[in-house]
């Protein structure tokens, strides 16, 4: 079976190293420090999923998603936002720039992994 890639996007390298840990074991981690490297990386590599921090430099989570989604060879890659500003008005933003997932740090590693297993479920 072929692993599944997934790229996280966060400016903190702690966050990335911890994310990229959980995830190696079952799938291929890619990692981005700020939104545009990020989308660079998505329309190079294209993974099957984004984990997208929202407060990055260069470009915030918000704005690459919305590249992401209006472009069409990256559109259909599920973009879950993954944030310390946990409340109603950022996850509405989020939804409407197209995100398809929403986590709130500190998260815990089976919400990660269920949430990414439910989106590369249905994608």
């Amino acid at each position: 079976m072929d692993r599944k890639r997934i790229l996280i996007a966060d400016d903190e390298p702690n966050t990335r190293l911890l994310v990229g840990r959980i995830l190696s074991r079952d799938y291929i981690v890619i990692a981005a420090s700020d939104g545009e490297e990020a989308i660079a990386l998505a329309r190079r590599q294209k993974p099957d999923l984004i984990l997208m921090d929202i407060m990055m430099p260069k470009m915030d989570g918000y704005a690459a998603c919305s590249v992401l989604k209006a472009d069409p060879a990256t559109k259909a890659i599920p973009v879950v936002m993954l944030t310390g500003v946990g409340h109603g008005l950022n996850k509405k933003l989020g939804q409407k720039i197209g995100a398809d997932g929403y986590i709130t740090k500190p998260f815990s590693t089976k919400e990660l992994l269920n949430t990414i297993a439910e989106l590369l479920e249905i994608s």
